[in-house]
C-alpha cells in the first residue's frame, strides 16, 4: 500500500512539470528493426534478416490543443540489416505527423502517418537499382512521458506497402531478379528536448 501511495504522489507531483506548451525542439534515438525479406522472383529466400541497431536525429514542433496535441517531426534515419553476412544500409528522411492525447500528468499516447523519403541504399559488394518509390507512407503509434522540457517515447512503425530495391550486379550466388523491401518495421526509442 505504501508503494502505491508513493507512486500516486509522484504522479501528482509531476503533473505540474509535464510538457504541455506549444513549441519546438530536437530529438534523437535508437531504431531497432528490419527491412523486408530478400526475395527472388517474388519468393522469399532469406526471411527476417539479422537486425541491427540504427539511429535517428531530428527536430519536432508541438501544437497543444488542450488534451490533444499535434506533433510534426522531421528526422534523418540510418538503419542496417544483415542478409547471410552481407550488410544492407538504408538512409532516409522521415516525417511523422503525430496526433497525441495527454492521458494523465506527463503520460501521453500518439499515432499518425509517417512519411519516408529514401536518400540512399547500399548492399555490400552488390550494385542496387533505385528504389521503386523514393517516397512512401507508413504509420507510427506509441507512448511517451514528458518531464519539463525532456521527453522519452517508445513507438512502433510499419509501412503500408513494400518499396523494393533490385540487384543490378549480383555478386551473391543467387539467380533471377532479386529484391529487398526498404520500408522497415521497427521499434523506435527517442529522447526529445524542447527548446
Amino acid at each position: 500500500m505504501k508503494k502505491f501511495l508513493m507512486i500516486c504522489l509522484l504522479l501528482i507531483g509531476t503533473i505540474g512539470v509535464a510538457q504541455t506548451d506549444d513549441g519546438f525542439g530536437i530529438k534523437a534515438g535508437l531504431n531497432y528493426g528490419s527491412t523486408g525479406d530478400l526475395k527472388e522472383n517474388g519468393s522469399t529466400i532469406i526471411d527476417n534478416p539479422d537486425e541491427k541497431l540504427g539511429y535517428h536525429i531530428g527536430v519536432f514542433g508541438k501544437l497543444d490543443l488542450g488534451p490533444i496535441y499535434l506533433r510534426p517531426e522531421i528526422q534523418y534515419t540510418k538503419l542496417s540489416n544483415e542478409y547471410n553476412g552481407v550488410t544492407f544500409d538504408l538512409q532516409k528522411l522521415d516525417a511523422p505527423i503525430l496526433v497525441g492525447f495527454n492521458i494523465i500528468g506527463p503520460l501521453h499516447v500518439f499515432a499518425g502517418p509517417s512519411l519516408q523519403y529514401v536518400v540512399d541504399t547500399d548492399l555490400e559488394d552488390v550494385e542496387l537499382s533505385d528504389v521503386s518509390e523514393d517516397f512512401t507512407v507508413g504509420a507510427q503509434f506509441g507512448v511517451g512521458v514528458n518531464l519539463g522540457n525532456l521527453g522519452i517515447d517508445v513507438r512502433y512503425e510499419r509501412g503500408f506497402n513494400d518499396n523494393e530495391v533490385s540487384f543490378i550486379n549480383n555478386n551473391i550466388s543467387i539467380g533471377g531478379p532479386v529484391t529487398i523491401d526498404t520500408r522497415p518495421e521497427q521499434i523506435i526509442v527517442a529522447l526529445s528536448f524542447k527548446l
